[in-house]
């Protein structure tokens, strides 16, 4: 083996089962401490994934492409999509006397994620509701962000601005709804730390998925508490060894693509009737992420506290979604922003787990239509159908 590595290897070497764990965490899957076991040959899991890959439609919409520049230069790509225009003498599907008809929702991705993972609420929405969907920057069809080439750390709040140079060029007026999941929630506290006047003068409405404020440094994961001090210990180390040696551990993560898929499969999702399909497409949309943006990110999230500026949404409608099982982001961290924000409805989704827009769609998309709702965006009530079921169903309680 070469000296590059060797070092690798004693960096996982060093690590032991914990920094194993830590290596699929920061791959966006988080940690697990057991997979079910495989029983068929690789050639057959292959096949299978390709058959699953060329069945589904999952990120498959795609709207009016565009791109901005972030403030370090950084491209970042965005998709509208539009409100067909009105056949003449036909009722308006929108309210053109309401102050927020015309509104634009907004949708922001997690961590190692990218626009395509809205695809159930994509499909639901369309012809409903304008929307803009992007792409956070190094992931998906957005740049490499130019800033960290430069050397640069990433920061919520540079992600904050780069959501308000996608409004500035895809919304430039009007009234507002933010989605954010995730990474995408805290990207859009950090909008309404910096940009206080945006939020009071045209932001109508809030989404926060599966999102937390801040204390990300005492997630867990999942693990037992033997090992959550080594996870704190070795995290750093651990990162920067895989950040830098991105061909090999690429290599490395095709190999061990069956473990990869399981530990994906346990720490998204908290149900076992996932459809293999959408759980496919989760896979996908993970495994895209390159090993050195997921370095570049996790740190940015243990440095992440927008407890005070939650506040800049205390005077418009607020809802808040978390599953039960995430443990990627618990649901205590939505009692939080809940504790934040009295008037907030939160709703936490039973047998439930991390990416719940792909798990529970209907109820995702349900909250989200009613929020839009009740910030007059839609008329109440508006039927956005059933686009795609990924489980055989969930029950909600309110969070409040």
């Amino acid at each position: 083996m070469s000296e590059d590595g060797d070092v690798v290897s004693e960096n996982w070497r060093k690590a032991g089962w914990a920094g194993a764990a830590i290596g699929v965490i920061a791959a966006g899957a988080a940690a697990g401490v057991a997979v079910e076991r495989i029983t068929v040959g690789r050639g057959i899991r292959m096949k299978a994934r390709l058959a699953l890959d060329a069945a589904g439609d999952y990120g498959s919409l795609r709207g009016t492409e565009g791109a901005c520049r972030a403030e370090d230069g950084t491209e970042l790509y965005y998709e509208i999509d539009e409100l067909p225009p009105e056949p003449a003498g036909k009722k308006r599907r929108l309210r053109r006397s309401s102050p927020t008809a015309g509104t634009t929702v907004v949708f922001c991705h997690g961590y190692c994620l990218g626009q395509d993972s809205w695809h159930f609420q994509r499909a639901a929405l369309r012809g409903v509701v304008r929307a803009v969907y992007w792409d956070q920057r190094s992931h998906g069809r957005s740049a490499r962000g130019l800033a960290q080439a430069d050397g640069e750390p990433v920061t919520i709040e540079a992600l904050g601005r780069d959501l308000k140079a996608v409004i500035d060029a895809t919304a430039p007026e009007g009234p507002l709804v933010l989605v954010g999941h995730s990474m995408g929630g805290m990207t859009v506290m950090a909008l309404a730390e910096q940009f206080p006047e945006l939020v009071r003068d045209r932001v109508t409405g809030v989404a926060l998925v599966g999102t937390s404020s801040g204390r990300l440094d005492q997630v867990t994961y999942g693990l037992p508490s033997v090992g959550q001090g080594a996870v704190r210990r070795i995290l750093p180390g651990v990162l920067r060894a895989l950040g830098s040696q991105v061909e090999l551990v690429e290599k490395a993560r095709g190999a061990t693509a069956d473990l990869f898929a399981g530990m994906i499969k346990m720490y998204s999702f908290g149900s076992r009737d996932v459809d293999p399909g959408v759980a496919r497409f989760a896979e996908r949309l993970i495994e895209a992420t390159p090993i050195d943006v997921v370095a570049e990110f996790y740190p940015a999230f243990q440095a992440h506290d927008k407890t005070e500026a939650l506040q800049r949404f205390a005077d418009i409608p607020v809802t808040v979604i978390a599953g039960d099982r995430d443990m990627i982001i618990p649901a205590e961290h939505s009692v939080s922003i809940k504790e934040a924000l009295p008037a907030a409805d939160l709703v936490v989704l039973e047998n439930t787990g991390h990416l719940m827009m792909l798990e529970r769609p209907d109820i995702v998309t349900g909250l989200l239509t009613d929020l839009l709702a009740r910030t007059g965006a839609v008329p109440a009530p508006t039927n956005v159908g059933a686009h795609g079921r990924s489980t055989a169903g969930s029950t909600a309680q309110p969070g409040g």
